[in-house]
């Protein structure tokens, strides 16, 4: 490539080929970069023996995307820079959103918020109706449903969370060990174990494992049901979907919940007394003694309490996925994993409001 005086002269050949190297590449580009773009010079593209797409695009973009002034090419020079020129194009810069675009963008996705409240709250309704009814007519309503779906939901999850629980705390307890060994103040790890795995970490543990657990089998049981369409069949025989299908799943959740969660904490417990005693000498008779008054036993009703609630919110949540799932294996994937995620979310929100709500509860 030459520059003149009112031109600049391309020569050579342009093409793919005779770039693949990246010392020729790398040639062109620091020649076309030295060249400023002038607009009163033009361009002699005559002399190049072969240009193909890559060549064209080169120098289309040197010329920053509008043609010189003055150009002098062939004709089939012309034809392959024609075809760059006419599908090569500057994608514009998306101009910052005003207040009306954000009004118009609440007003289009406003109203798909709003029919998930309006369903979730119905769901509730017709769940607190339900509840009401059993109450009327005990007799008449799904107790084998809800004892299978205690014995799945609570008796089949004790060897994880049990596992998972003695894990943690192993795990939180040689941790708290190398920073209390430091000032002396060993016999504080039962304070910090009793009310950090009593309080907080075993209900939310046990909520977030039920979630994974549980929640996602709520949401494929019904899914599988609306996709194999047993809920049309219920519905056509005037079988209520509420009745038979979330109460007893809201019940069971809600027992459940509260042992899985007490479970869990005493497995923590457990490995933290034993990791206490192998750290710091700790004997498992004054963890047992010491523990009762480190930790009030306001602590324990709370996270009964709270857990009673993960367990309404999980089945909730799981029911209320299962039913929008479309008679459809993609929709029945994706609502599964919907009802993990906003289950774990949920669950780890309302233990935020819970902490803040009772923040001076279960202190000394």
């Amino acid at each position: 490539m030459e520059e003149g005086a009112p031109w600049r002269i391309a020569s050579g050949r342009w093409t793919s080929l005779a770039m693949s190297s990246p010392q020729a590449w790398k040639a062109l580009s620091s020649q076309l970069e030295a060249l400023p773009a002038a607009a009163d010079r033009g361009w002699d593209l005559r002399p190049i023996d072969q240009l193909d797409h890559i060549g064209a695009q080169l120098l289309w973009n040197h010329w920053r995307q509008a043609w010189p002034s003055r150009l002098e090419m062939d004709s089939q020079h012309k034809a392959v820079l024609d075809q760059v020129a006419q599908y090569t194009c500057s994608l514009p810069r998306e101009p910052s959103r005003t207040l009306a675009d954000r009004v118009r963008a609440f007003v289009h996705n406003g109203p798909r918020i709003m029919f998930v409240v309006r369903d979730f709250l119905r769901l509730i309704g017709q769940l607190v109706l339900d509840i009401g009814k059993l109450i009327r007519a005990p007799h008449r309503g799904p107790w084998r449903d809800f004892s299978g779906q205690i014995y799945q939901f609570g008796t089949t999850a004790l060897p994880i969370t049990a596992l998972v629980g003695l894990l943690i705390g192993v795990v939180l307890a040689y941790l708290t060990a190398q920073q209390l060994r430091q000032y002396g103040a060993e016999t504080f790890i039962v304070n910090i174990l009793g009310l950090s795995l009593i309080r907080e970490l075993g209900p939310v543990l046990a909520a977030v494992l039920i979630a994974g657990r549980s929640g996602s089998a709520i949401t494929a049981q019904i899914g599988v049901m609306r996709v194999t369409e047993e809920l049309d069949a219920m519905r056509v025989m005037g079988i209520p979907h509420g009745f038979r299908l979330v109460m007893p799943r809201v019940m069971a959740l809600a027992i459940s919940m509260p042992l899985i969660s007490m479970w869990t904490s005493m497995a923590a417990l457990f490995g933290g007394m034993i990791a206490a005693d192998l750290a710091l000498d700790i004997s498992p008779a004054f963890f047992l003694t010491a523990l009762p008054r480190a930790v009030p036993m306001s602590n324990l009703w709370l996270a009964l309490s709270k857990s009673a609630v993960f367990g309404i919110l999980i089945a909730l949540i799981g029911c209320y996925f299962g039913m929008k799932v479309k008679p459809n294996t993609e929709s029945l994937g994706r609502g599964t994993t919907s009802s993990v995620v906003t289950s774990i979310t949920v669950v780890i929100l309302v233990d935020a409001l819970f902490a803040v709500l009772f923040k001076g509860i279960g202190f000394r």
